[in-house]
């Protein structure tokens, strides 16, 4: 395809984003009732037309397309893309916008999906499996579950010979039944894998199986570590060689998805530390603000919680004495890298500490404020009581009862009486 041909379809794609976000904005800036029946009715209308015009585009283009875009724009483009042919643009883009777009984009895919991974050229060749039937001229070394059925489970396992658990039963198991072998030899792990997006974080329980150099994983739903393996298994030769291989990898690729996580944290974190320690802040500004550090100190124990599960089950690896030399090896790095990233984790801890202290030590100065208001009228106010409760005595004997300016008089003093306190304690430096 020509480079004009090219650039023109950038050109349509960022005019119809452009559309896109500013009907939107006018949409939701507007009052009217079903108001969010409304909103997304035009946003879908807006996307179908980028979809259809996404469909005609070749792989090549689009990949080009999405790195062109700024990245909120890239993920929005993402979205539209047919999942059928989001794994081979992903192959085609560079490593950096790749690995962002697996980061920040979640499919929340829970339909059911089975794929084998056969290793053919040293690449992992992945194969859609929809019968039994599929399975008969497979050699796989990873297979690979999302949220099947029972019966998916049964003739899997039936073929395979290896009993395969329901995945939403995985977080019932209690820690010390998570890692374990079987009388047949078959390895057994549960570990939780991090999902970090835009609307939250959380653990998500995936089950391992080791059976006769063969991988089986089962899980509820796609997660980002699982599609950065494929990926890189697809495109690197020698990647993997077997199912201990492609379990070690799945490992670094969770160490690594939450050491980007914790660099998320970092730069939310300094943002909040600039606002809180470089000008006076509001208590809407500090409700604000609490609640960021409260989200960021969720998703820094969630990652902490992610990366010691991961030590548990790559030490049970290690000490069982499953791994060849160079897998063992490899289960010591990744170790290492986990080793580090609990001192990241502690260290945002305490900083997560400080600036909650910060904050909430804005608020105390900010109540105190009122309350030195209300101090200062109430001790303002003192003179003025004492001054016209003399005046309250009605006694005859005193001369401003018959005196015709003595109601004035006291009213000035009363005003004297007020001011010239403030007056010396300003002075003094007293009263700031």
């Amino acid at each position: 395809m020509s480079e004009e041909k090219v650039l023109d379809n950038l050109g349509h794609v960022k005019a119809m984003l452009a559309k896109h976000k500013l009907v939107e904005d006018l949409v939701h800036r507007q009052d009217m009732p079903r108001h969010d029946l409304v909103e997304g009715v035009v946003h879908k209308q807006h996307l179908a037309g980028l979809r259809s015009l996404l469909e005609r585009i070749p792989l090549v283009e689009i990949a080009g397309i999405i790195e062109a875009l700024a990245p909120e724009d890239r993920l929005l483009v993402w979205y539209e893309v047919r999942e059928e042919r989001g794994e081979s643009i992903l192959e085609i883009l560079s490593d950096e916008v790749r690995q962002d777009l697996i980061g920040d984009s979640h499919y929340r895919n829970e339909k059911t999906t089975v794929s084998a991974f056969e290793l053919r050229n040293g690449r992992l060749s992945q194969i859609s499996v929809h019968t039994p039937y599929d399975l008969k001229s497979l050699k796989p070394i990873w297979v690979d579950l999302v949220a099947p059925t029972p019966e998916i489970r049964v003739w899997v396992g039936r073929f395979f010979d290896v009993q395969l658990p329901n995945p939403s039963n995985l977080t019932d198991l209690e820690a010390s039944a998570r890692f374990y072998v079987e009388d047949n030899s078959e390895i057994h792990l549960h570990s939780d894998f991090l999902l970090d997006t835009k609307e939250g974080s959380r653990n998500v329980a995936v089950a391992l199986i080791l059976h006769r150099d063969i991988l089986f994983t089962v899980r509820t739903e796609e997660l980002p570590v699982f599609r950065l393996q494929r990926l890189r298994a697809r495109t690197q030769p020698g990647y993997v060689t077997d199912g201990k291989d492609v379990l070690l990898d799945l490992y670094a690729a969770d160490a690594e998805y939450s050491a980007d996580a914790l660099e998320d944290v970092y730069a939310a974190l300094e943002d909040v530390s600039k606002h809180v320690l470089g000008t006076e802040v509001t208590d809407t500004e500090a409700a604000k603000i609490l609640a960021d550090i409260a989200r960021e100190e969720d998703l820094n124990g969630r990652i902490r919680r992610n990366v010691h599960d991961t030590r548990r089950a790559v030490s049970f690896l290690t000490r069982g004495k499953f791994l060849n030399a160079d897998q063992l090896e490899d289960a010591r790095q990744i170790l290492r890298d986990i080793e580090s990233l609990d001192g990241h984790t502690s260290f945002l801890f305490g900083k997560i500490n400080f600036l909650m202290d910060a904050t909430v030590g804005f608020i105390n100065i900010n109540q105190n404020k009122i309350i030195k208001i209300f101090s200062v009228a109430s001790v303002a106010m003192l003179p003025p009581t004492l001054i016209a409760s003399i005046y309250g005595m009605n006694f005859k004997s005193l001369p401003e009862l018959d005196w015709e300016y003595g109601y004035p008089f006291s009213l000035v003093l009363m005003f004297v009486s007020v001011v010239v306190p403030f007056w010396f304690f300003r002075k003094k430096g007293w009263l700031r």
